[in-house]
């Protein structure tokens, strides 16, 4: 029987969630992120099934893995994961920025000063994904998380704003699919400050929870921090 070609246009029959982590970087031997979407990997949340890749930290590459990606599992939902040393807490991103503005070089050598992602596009998206839910579920699971503004101008960026212009693309086929973007702190072996595995494993899985099940981002109540 004939396989079906790698950019078919047949839904899953179960919904999908797209989880991604980079390689990593940076002299480091392990990436977190990886970790995490590789302990989440196969997970079942609200009826889809959670699927994890990993990306290369590196400008482009990243983007082209990732549109394979969105292409062969269709996903209701992606998150993408990234390190960030020297947070201290799970930031849920709510904005991508055209912009590729790189302080140490990617994985290939690559350092874009002052570039477009993706030139001609906007100059920001902003996430669909229910923040003020997620980091409501992930504070009640108790673990640290906060609502970020930047995702800095390294990779992490370059692909959350590269997921964000691909899911607005007319005609891709993922109409009415969300996606955005998590930084995660070090491993304690990284440095400080940090977060266990298994706390970032658990926070994550809330926030997957809350993002699956929340339509419409809730409000927060007066005198919220976050």
């Amino acid at each position: 029987m004939p396989h079906d070609p790698p950019f078919s246009t047949h839904l899953p029959a179960e919904p999908v969630i797209l989880l991604t982590g980079f390689d990593p970087f940076g002299g480091e031997q392990h990436n977190p992120s990886l970790l995490i979407a590789q302990a989440l990997d196969g997970q079942r949340i609200a009826g889809h099934r959670v699927v994890a890749a990993r990306l290369p930290t590196v400008f482009g590459a990243s983007l082209q893995q990732l549109q394979a990606l969105l292409a062969a599992h269709r996903p209701a939902l992606t998150v993408c994961l990234g390190q960030a040393g020297g947070r201290a807490a799970l930031s849920l991103e709510r904005i991508g920025i055209n912009l590729n503005d790189a302080r140490i070089p990617d994985n290939r050598g690559q350092q874009p000063i002052d570039t477009a992602v993706v030139p001609g596009g906007p100059a920001a998206y902003f996430t669909n994904l229910p923040v003020k839910a997620m980091w409501r579920a992930v504070q009640r699971a108790g673990v640290p998380c906060e609502v970020s503004q930047t995702a800095g101008t390294f990779v992490c960026n370059h692909v959350l704003y590269g997921l964000m212009h691909l899911l607005s693309a007319p005609g891709s086929g993922l109409e009415g699919a969300r996606g955005g973007f998590v930084h995660v702190p070090w491993l304690p072996e990284q440095g400080t400050p940090h977060l266990p595995l298994r706390n970032m494993v658990r926070g994550i899985h809330a926030a997957l929870w809350a993002a699956v099940l929340t339509p419409a981002d809730i409000t927060l109540g007066a005198g919220a921090t976050h």
